[in-house]
């Protein structure tokens, strides 16, 4: 009987600027398969990658790091969150492991943090896959919308943010939009509430909560990046989530119109439930990309 080929994932750390970065990577058969940076979403970690790690590790190289407030992955005191501290970490990152070309899978936070990475190191960025990581205002739900206006000083937002860093707050992210409940693990809701749960993960959340309006005022500077450099992309959307809803993924067509583009019939975690479609779609693009 022939069996297929089991992926070697390693999990590691490394030390970028005191901050102690846990990371998954897979051991691909060949030396120089080709590398696919994995930039997770809220709330979760590089725990939201396993499966797919597990599919596609053993062909192409596969690293998925956890941001500082994220995950394993842990900060000294004084740690200050936003967005340029995550990008910052994570382009430290990218240099500690010698990382000089990388397709850049960003989803949810992964899409601020992998821009901000894509403005500083364009000769980095060999590819995109884009899965409900918005660049564009029309991919702001209302609901996001009014997240993004949530300020630290006005009475009552704080709260509003911590209301979302419970369990049937995280369960929701996973739940809402999606086409079959079955298919989706308890496993990742219950671990990314495990990682909120402790000490100073919810401070850090409620940091990045209040700057993520500085995402939204980058908008334009990402997509004149796009027009610029005209990555090869894959985009691979949600239809039904809350926040990116699916006006979002077509809006990437306007500045990449060679962009390849799929919508599915599921939530914001759209990997929970279609990985047997998304990761043939990845592959290919991966053997496309590289080149």
């Amino acid at each position: 009987m022939t069996f297929p080929v089991v992926t070697r994932v390693v999990h590691r750390r490394v030390d970028v600027d005191g901050v102690s970065v846990f990371y998954r990577e897979s051991l691909p058969e060949r030396p120089d398969a080709p590398v696919l940076l994995l930039l997770h979403g809220f709330p979760s970690a590089s725990h939201q990658f396993r499966r797919l790690i597990d599919v596609l590790g053993g062909r192409y190289r596969l690293i998925a790091p956890d941001y500082p407030g994220f995950g394993h992955t842990r900060t000294p005191g004084g740690f200050v969150h936003s967005f340029d501290r995550l990008a910052d970490i994570t382009e430290g990152f990218v240099r500690e492991l010698g990382l000089s070309r990388f397709v850049m899978y960003v989803f949810d936070f992964g899409a601020p943090v992998g821009f901000r990475l894509a403005e500083r190191h364009p000769e980095w960025i060999a590819g995109l896959v884009v899965q409900n990581g918005n660049a564009y205002e029309e991919g702001l739900s209302q609901g996001a919308r009014a997240f993004v206006a949530l300020r630290p000083e006005v009475e009552g937002d704080e709260e509003t943010v911590r209301g979302l860093l419970t369990l049937e707050g995280t369960r929701g992210q996973y739940e809402t939009g999606a086409g079959d409940p079955e298919l989706l693990s308890p496993d990742g809701w219950t671990l990314d509430q495990h990682f909120l749960d402790l000490p100073g993960r919810k401070e850090a959340q409620v940091a990045l909560a209040f700057d993520y309006h500085s995402n939204v005022e980058r908008y334009p500077a990402w997509q004149a990046w796009l027009r610029e450099h005209t990555p090869p992309a894959l985009i691979v959307w949600g239809r039904h989530d809350p926040f990116f809803p699916e006006p979002g993924a077509h809006a990437y067509l306007r500045d990449l119109p060679g962009a390849e583009l799929h919508v599915f019939d599921t939530g914001h975690f759209a990997l929970e439930e279609n990985l047997p479609e998304i990761a043939p779609l990845i592959a290919a693009f991966l053997d496309r990309s590289w080149t």
